[in-house]
């Protein structure tokens, strides 16, 4: 599968998944180290957390290997790394500390 394709399927679980804010980033000329990521919001870590694992549930019956998992254990914001997409799940008031879409500005973003 293409980093577009599988941006875009992680973007779309994520929504079914009632994730708020879904945002997918074409990091392509921003960065070295991956393609695209995907930013998404939830209220609460429970919410994180079933959205993380249906995301790494779904992708693994593709045969998507997912290489790392950070901030699984607090939940405010759970980092997926599938090479070249990485997937960034937070509580809202992570997302507005940590500010990636402000960070990453240059990257083009479309929302879901």
């Amino acid at each position: 599968m293409n980093p577009k394709s599988k941006a875009t399927l992680v973007a779309e679980i994520a929504k079914d998944k009632k994730a708020d804010d879904i945002i997918l980033m074409d990091m392509r000329k921003a960065s070295t180290f991956c393609d695209y990521f995907i930013i998404a919001s939830a209220n609460t870590s429970r919410h994180i957390k079933a959205i993380s694992d249906e995301i790494e549930s779904k992708l693994k019956e593709k045969g998507i290997r997912l290489w790392h998992v950070e901030g699984e254990k607090e939940a405010k914001w759970v980092l997926l790394d599938y090479g070249d997409c990485l997937v960034h799940l937070f509580e809202p008031e992570a997302r507005r500390f940590y500010d990636l879409e402000g960070l990453w500005g240059d990257a083009p973003q479309e929302k879901f």
